[in-house]
């Protein structure tokens, strides 16, 4: 029998564009429905469908169909999905903190989703320097861009 090594192995169930949010997704809410995931993520049918699949293949989901119409459809972690969650958070926190290292620029709904004391914990100091620059950023944007018409006038008369 062929050797894995475990870090190969990790790499596979959790590589994919998706994966490590759709765990933290059923993690934070319990459950997921397809499409509800779907319209909230932004991702294609096809690259959900086919993580989705991987994530149960890989036993860290488990897809509950019930018989009813409309078909309905939920995704809850396995025990081996919730015992990856603690690596999961890990590698979250690293993350956050090397883009911050890098002033690599963070996605904000990143801190919108991760809420938890443990994440707060951990990250409150770039949280709060980030959403005070993102949101200064944005106030200096806006009091840049005038209120004018097509023709370069105020649009209030």
């Amino acid at each position: 029998m062929k050797t894995v090594n475990p870090y190969h192995y990790v790499t596979n169930c959790i590589s994919g564009k998706w994966k490590m949010t759709l765990l933290h997704h059923i993690h934070h809410y319990g459950k997921i429905r397809f499409n509800e995931t779907k319209k909230t993520l932004g991702v294609s049918e096809k690259v959900l469908s086919q993580q989705l699949k991987e994530l149960a293949r890989d036993g860290l989901v488990e897809r509950i169909q019930y018989n009813t119409i409309p078909l309905k459809v939920e995704y809850i972690l396995t025990p081996a999905g919730e015992d990856l969650i603690p690596a999961l958070d890990i590698l979250y926190i690293w993350s956050v903190r090397r883009l911050a290292a890098l002033n690599m620029p963070i996605d904000p709904d990143a801190f919108k989703v991760h809420t938890e004391l443990k994440y707060e914990d951990q990250l409150m100091d770039i949280m709060d320097t980030y959403m005070k620059k993102h949101v200064s950023e944005d106030d200096d944007a806006s009091e840049k861009e005038p209120d004018s018409g097509s023709d370069g006038t105020s649009a209030s008369h």
